[in-house]
C-alpha cells in the first residue's frame, strides 16, 4: 500500500493484529457485522450463528448460509504466528466442525440448533419484535433460500472459510489438496494496516483456482528432475458495473429496481445508485432492503428499462462479445 501526497510516495507497510491489540473475537465480530468484506458481488451469505458449540464441546467461529444454500463455517485466527503456535492444524479443526454441520437436517433444524439462539442474542439488531427468535429465523432464512432458488440444495454441501492476516505453508498446502478434491475450503487474508492512528485493512482471497500447485508443500529435490511441466488454467473473472458501464450494456440514468420489489434507484456514472436523492453503493441498498449480511448484487439488480437482471445483461454482452470474436 501507497501514500500519495503532494507528488511524494510513501510505501505504508503491513502491521500485525497482534501488534495493534486486536483480539480474535475482535475480528470475528468485524466479519459478523460486515460479512460481506469475504463475499464478491456475485457472493452472498446470511450469517446465522457465532460461537456454536457442538456436542463435543467444538466451538466454531462464525455459520452461514451461502445464496448456493451451503452452510458456511468460518475460522479466524489473527496473526500466522497464532496458526503455527495451535497443536491441532488450522483447516483440520475447522474440518472437525464442518462435519457437525453435516448433521443439520433441514432449515428448521437449523433454526432450532443455531439461527434462533443467535437472533435471541442479538435481537437489538432485528426489527420484527412481535415474533418469536423461531419464528423471525424461520422467516428470514425460507425467505434467503427462496429468493436465491436455494431452497431445495440447502446443506447439500459444507463449505469452510479460513481467515487470518497470513497463512503458513502447510496451511495452504493443505487447503489446496482440500481443494483440488472437491473440499469446498478457501482462505482470505485481512491485512491490517496503520495510518495517522487509523486502521485500514486489505482483503485478498488465496488459492485462485488456476494456481493450486503452486501452494504445495513439495519434497525435498531429487536430483533426478522432471522432464514436463504441467500447464495451469485461466481464472475467468467476471465484470463489474463499472465496466459494464464502460461497455454500454447499460447507462448512467437508467432505473435500478431491487429483484421482487418497488423499491428503485438512479444508476450513476461511477456505478453506485442514488436512492430518495442520496448517493449509495448498490451492493449496500441492496443488502438493507433484503436484511441480509450479504447479498449477490447482480441477480438482485433489475435493469428497468429491459426488465433483465445486471447479471443477464451481462451475461448476454459477453456472449456477443465471443461470438463476433470467433
Amino acid at each position: 500500500m501507497y501514500n500519495i501526497s503532494n507528488d511524494k510516495v510513501t510505501k505504508i507497510g503491513a502491521t500485525t493484529f497482534a501488534e495493534l491489540n486486536f483480539k480474535e473475537s475482535d475480528i470475528e465480530e468485524l466479519l459478523r457485522k460486515n460479512i460481506d468484506m469475504i463475499c464478491d458481488e456475485e457472493e452472498s451469505m446470511l450469517i446465522v450463528g457465532k460461537q456454536v458449540r457442538n456436542a463435543q464441546h467444538g466451538i466454531s467461529d462464525l455459520t452461514a448460509v451461502d445464496n448456493k444454500g451451503n452452510v458456511v463455517l468460518v475460522e479466524i485466527k489473527r496473526d500466522r504466528k497464532d496458526i503455527e503456535a495451535r497443536k491441532e492444524a488450522f483447516e483440520f479443526q475447522a474440518i472437525r466442525y464442518a462435519a457437525s454441520y453435516a448433521t443439520i437436517e433441514d432449515p428448521e433444524d437449523l433454526v432450532n440448533k443455531i439461527y434462533a439462539p443467535y437472533i435471541e442474542k442479538y435481537r437489538n439488531e432485528f426489527e420484527e419484535s412481535s415474533l418469536t427468535s423461531a419464528e423471525l429465523g424461520t422467516r428470514k432464512l425460507i425467505g434467503f433460500l427462496r429468493e436465491n432458488g436455494a431452497e431445495s440444495n440447502f446443506n447439500k454441501n459444507q463449505k469452510i472459510i479460513l481467515v487470518a492476516s497470513d497463512f503458513d505453508e502447510q496451511t495452504l498446502s493443505a487447503v489446496a489438496w482440500l481443494n483440488r478434491n472437491s473440499v469446498d475450503i478457501s482462505c482470505f487474508k485481512i491485512i491490517p494496516y496503520k495510518i495517522n492512528d487509523q486502521v485500514y485493512t486489505n482483503i485478498e482471497k488465496v488459492l485462485l483456482l488456476s494456481t493450486y500447485r503452486d501452494y504445495y508443500v513439495n519434497f525435498l529435490d531429487s536430483p533426478i528432475k522432471s522432464s514436463s511441466q504441467k500447464k495451469g488454467f485461466t481464472r475467468r473473472v467476471l465484470p463489474k458495473i463499472n465496466e459494464m458501464l464502460e461497455w454500454g450494456a447499460v447507462k448512467a440514468g437508467d432505473t435500478i429496481v431491487a429483484k421482487g420489489r418497488e423499491d428503485e434507484g438512479t444508476l450513476l456514472a461511477n456505478g453506485n445508485v442514488e436512492v430518495n436523492g442520496e448517493e449509495i453503493s448498490m451492493q449496500k441498498w441492496l443488502k438493507e432492503l433484503f436484511g441480509w449480511s450479504s447479498i449477490q448484487t447482480y441477480v438482485f439488480a433489475v435493469h428497468k428499462g429491459s426488465g433483465k437482471t445486471l447479471s443477464q445483461i451481462r451475461e448476454e454482452y459477453m456472449e456477443r462479445e465471443q461470438e463476433e470474436n470467433i
